[in-house]
Order: C-alpha cells, then sequence, then structure tokens
C-alpha cells in the first residue's frame, strides 16, 4: 500500500516533463522557438488547433481498444467506442462517403489496406510516377509497394507538365491493371478524376485516390471530390485538413468488410485512440464555415506566391498552381533544390527540395523546391505576405552564398513572424 504522503502528492507520482526527461524538454521549447520564428512553406506541414493538439496528448493514450464496433478484445472500451463512431460519422459527412475507417495510422499504411483490400501480391497498378509527382507507396521500387505489386508508371506531359490522361488511357489498355491510383504528393494542378474513373471502367480496374495533399482543399470545396468516383479514397489528416499526424480511408460500402479486415488485423493491430480522438475533433473543424475560408485562403495565397516567384524569372512547372503547392524549376539560374532549400532555411524561410518531371539530378540534389501555403495561412497571413516572402525568397536564390542576404532576411522574416504568432490566444493553431 502507498503511503499516505505520496498519495495526496500527485507530483511525486508524475513530476512535470521537464524534471522527468530535461533533455526532451529542451528540444521541445527549442521546436517551439523555431516554428515561432520561421515561415514554414513545406506544403505536407500545418499548425494543429490547439483542441486538436489537446485530444493527441489526451488520457486516451493509454487505451487498447483492438477490434471494431463493439467486438473489442479488451473491456474498457465503451469511450474509445464513443470517439471512434463520432470520427467514423463526421468523415462520412464530411466527404460524402459510403464508409470510414479511420483507425489507420498513416497514409502510407493506408494505400497498403487499400491495396491488401482489393489486390493479390503480382497485381498490376497504374500510379504516378514519384519523378512526376506521385509517391513512395504508389509503387517505387525501395517501397512495400513496388516490391509486392507490378506497378507501371504514368507521368506528366513534357510540353504541359501536366497529367498526360491520354497517356494514362493508353497504359491502361496495354497492361491492364487491377487497379489505378489517381493522386499526387508533389503535384501543383486539379486532378480530373471522372476521366480517371472512366479509364478505370473501360478496362475494369479499381480506382483508388490518394488525396493525403489535398483533402483540406476538398473539404472546403477548392478541389473536386474523388468520392463519387473512386472505389476507395485513401488521405493523411495532417496536411491541408489540419488534424493530427494519422490517416483515414473511405470506401464505398460494397469494400467496407474487406477495407476494415484490411487495416485490422491486415496491416496493424490496436489503434490509437487518442488520436481518433484528434481525428474526430479536426473532422469536426473540417466542417465549419470558417475552415471553408481558410481552403479558399490557402489556395488564393498559393497563387499569388507562385505569382510572385514567376515575376522574379522563377519557372514555375506548369506555369503555375490551382491548389496549395508549386514547383518551381531553379536549373535556369544554376542552384540546385538543395542548396536552395538549405540556403532559404538560414533565411528563416523553410521548404523542401524537391525533384521536378524528368529531373537529371536524382532526389538528394533535385533541381527544384516545394513551397505550399497551409501553414502560413493557419498562422492568418494573406496575400499581402505572400508578396513579401515571394521577394524574400528570390533574394535568397539570386545571392545563396551571401550570409549578408541571409541575415537581413532572417530578421524581416523573423519580424514577420511576430505579428502572427502560432501559439497565440483565439488563434486557429
Amino acid at each position: 500500500m502507498l503511503e499516505p504522503a505520496i498519495r495526496r502528492d500527485p507530483e511525486r507520482l508524475d513530476p512535470p516533463l521537464g524534471e522527468v526527461d530535461p533533455e526532451v524538454a529542451e528540444a521541445l521549447e527549442q521546436e517551439t522557438e523555431r516554428q515561432e520564428t520561421n515561415l514554414v512553406l513545406i506544403p505536407s506541414e500545418n499548425y494543429a488547433s490547439r483542441a486538436v493538439r489537446t485530444a493527441t496528448g489526451s488520457i486516451f493514450a493509454n487505451k487498447y481498444a483492438e477490434g471494431y464496433g463493439r467486438a473489442r478484445y479488451y473491456n474498457g472500451c465503451r469511450w474509445s467506442i464513443r470517439v471512434e463512431d463520432l470520427a467514423i460519422e463526421r468523415a462520412k459527412a464530411l466527404f460524402g462517403a459510403e464508409h470510414a475507417n479511420v483507425q489507420v495510422h498513416s497514409g502510407s499504411q493506408a494505400n497498403m489496406a487499400a491495396y491488401y483490400a482489393l489486390l493479390e501480391p503480382g497485381d498490376t497498378v497504374l500510379a504516378m510516377d514519384l519523378a512526376h509527382g506521385g509517391h513512395l507507396t504508389h509503387g517505387e521500387k525501395i517501397n512495400f509497394s513496388g516490391r509486392t505489386y507490378r506497378f507501371v508508371a504514368y507521368g506528366v506531359s513534357r510540353e504541359t507538365e501536366t497529367i498526360d490522361y491520354d497517356r494514362v488511357s493508353e497504359l491502361a489498355r496495354e497492361h491492364h491493371p487491377r487497379m489505378i491510383v489517381a493522386g499526387a504528393s508533389a503535384y501543383p494542378r486539379t486532378i480530373d478524376f471522372a476521366r480517371f474513373r472512366g479509364v478505370a471502367d473501360e478496362v475494369g480496374a479499381y480506382l483508388l485516390a490518394d488525396v493525403s495533399h489535398i483533402a483540406g482543399l476538398i473539404a472546403g470545396g477548392c478541389h473536386p471530390s474523388p468520392v463519387p468516383y473512386a472505389d476507395i479514397v485513401t488521405s493523411t489528416t495532417h496536411k491541408t485538413l489540419r488534424g493530427p499526424r494519422g490517416a483515414i480511408v473511405l470506401c464505398r460500402a460494397a469494400h467496407a468488410k474487406k477495407i476494415d479486415k484490411a487495416v485490422f488485423p491486415g496491416v496493424q493491430s490496436g489503434p490509437f485512440m487518442n488520436v481518433i480522438a484528434a481525428k474526430a475533433v479536426a473532422l469536426r473543424e473540417a466542417s465549419s464555415e470558417a475552415f471553408r475560408d481558410y481552403a479558399r485562403r490557402v489556395v488564393e495565397n498559393a497563387r499569388v506566391l507562385a505569382e510572385g516567384l514567376a515575376s522574379l524569372g522563377l519557372r514555375l512547372v506548369s506555369g503555375g498552381t490551382d491548389n496549395h503547392l508549386m514547383l518551381v524549376d531553379l536549373t535556369s539560374i544554376g542552384v540546385t533544390g538543395r542548396d536552395a532549400a538549405d540556403a532559404l532555411e538560414e533565411s528563416g524561410i523553410v521548404v523542401n527540395k524537391n525533384t521536378i518531371p524528368f529531373e537529371t539530378k536524382g532526389p538528394q540534389v533535385a533541381s527544384g523546391i516545394r513551397p505550399g501555403t497551409p501553414a502560413v495561412t493557419s498562422r492568418g497571413m494573406g496575400t499581402e505576405e505572400m508578396k513579401r516572402i515571394a521577394a524574400w525568397m528570390g533574394n535568397v536564390l539570386s545571392a545563396p552564398g551571401s550570409p549578408e542576404v541571409r541575415m537581413r532576411v532572417r530578421e524581416e522574416v523573423a519580424a514577420l513572424c511576430r505579428e502572427f504568432p502560432v501559439c497565440r490566444q483565439g488563434s486557429p493553431v
């Protein structure tokens, strides 16, 4: 039995993080400082709301709730079932889906479950080439997808740098894939899901839409939805959806049992109930009019940022953007994507290096960068700030080796960041 004094002093049983692990506490403090003082233009990053973060760090982290519905393998799941039901119903309502699985841990596992549900090892899948904007789980040989299934890649036209739908149709007729994957991680234009459905019907293939990057834009009415066309839709819940790091799978009712079985016990075991609670919160936030306005501003800010960069003589892949990101080809100014990303980070602007279609330098060096506007829009920034950011990026990229330019831009960036703090009372983040 515990001594009474100990029972009355919870701090002795559960001391604060700084006392338990000062190194990790310091890392958290420094990361907070980094996020506050830098402009995050990585399009796959965003700021989850305080409510989402509260749910993510909640007491649900303690609960094991393996199974579905009321058929759990553990007792004590009453409130776990409640939050999961909320997340499921909100996902279905937000996207107009017949079925939703909210247990899947990540976007990669969501795609793994989709393949596992409808394919057999060795089946042929048609998906977008990673070098043209696709994703690792769309068939890269170093990934489980390329090791398990036979992927055929489609890409963009060399002339327009947009998806060549005629070529997609040709490849489908030639290879008769069991599944076609529509979706990308670095494609700045609208995806025509209806056209992909037509190709899939032509060859009798399933259609999987991976909307991890654009889910928030779909929820906000700023990008066409794949739900009416796709057999399965996979998505992360962070990025433009502004939720916790996790994922969901949406599908037609006919595939519901196969999807659920593929997620559990197929590719994972117990769900993260704290993250599912946070998904429920994020899905509720995404159903609001305020979120629709946010999605609209993300797209508007991306357009203005792209126009600003183009006006400085930087070449944009496909000539611009329809969504939250753009690809900047740096070949003409003689700077690699790696060097550009490093110089910009030293200046307080965080982007990622990225390959461009028909890349010649490889992914570790790359010829481009991939800026996006979800995070800066969450901070409350608008089109005037995008013009300033474009000018700063132009300053740095025109003199990537100049420490004086980097220091001046960093000071100006820090001043802007103070106007739009990440952690502020009443802030959406």
